[in-house]
């Protein structure tokens, strides 16, 4: 049985926790679907060399991201949090792709300057097979992904933080 994997990442964004969360609060679902949009092309970008077909089974070239939930903590150390649950599966085909549920944190890290911190953990595809492609390049396919899923989010809020 596949072991679960875990992916961390992160990224700041220079402008006040207060204002990042604000704007986050408008729309976190149109954010997290339009930052999953640039984290699927990134992945696309590096399989591209892989074959397209695997047993006449087409390769599902779309993965669903679900917020599943929102919410706002304070710890009395470290100050405000914004943590958002996230789930992604391909849209066809879920048993021959990883699964992943991850958390994006939205932290305080000053007056002027949040940070977002994102750790997902996965399954690689069943089999033999998933964990295999997982070992030589699954990972890092996810990784490269994630990152861009994360920077994406960054510099949306960088850019409306900023309006």
């Amino acid at each position: 049985m596949n072991q679960l994997r875990e992916i961390h990442t992160c990224a700041f964004v220079n402008h006040p926790y207060e204002r990042v969360t604000e704007v986050l609060r408008r729309d976190p679902l149109g954010l997290i679907q339009h930052a999953n949009v640039h984290a699927v092309a990134r992945g696309r970008e590096l399989v591209s060399t892989l074959r397209e077909n695997l047993g006449g089974v087409e390769v599902d070239r779309e993965f669903i991201v679900e917020l599943t939930s929102v919410a706002e903590e304070t710890e009395v150390m470290l100050g405000p949090r914004t943590r958002l649950r996230l789930s992604w599966r391909a849209s066809q085909h879920p048993h021959l792709f990883p699964t992943m549920d991850a958390t994006l944190d939205v932290l305080t890290l000053g007056p002027r300057e949040a940070q977002l911190d994102f750790v997902g953990k996965y399954r690689p595809a069943h089999g033999v097979v998933g964990a295999a492609v997982d070992k030589v390049i699954g990972h890092r396919i996810l990784e490269a992904a994630a990152h861009r899923f994360v920077e994406s989010i960054a510099e949306r809020l960088r850019i409306e933080s900023a309006e």
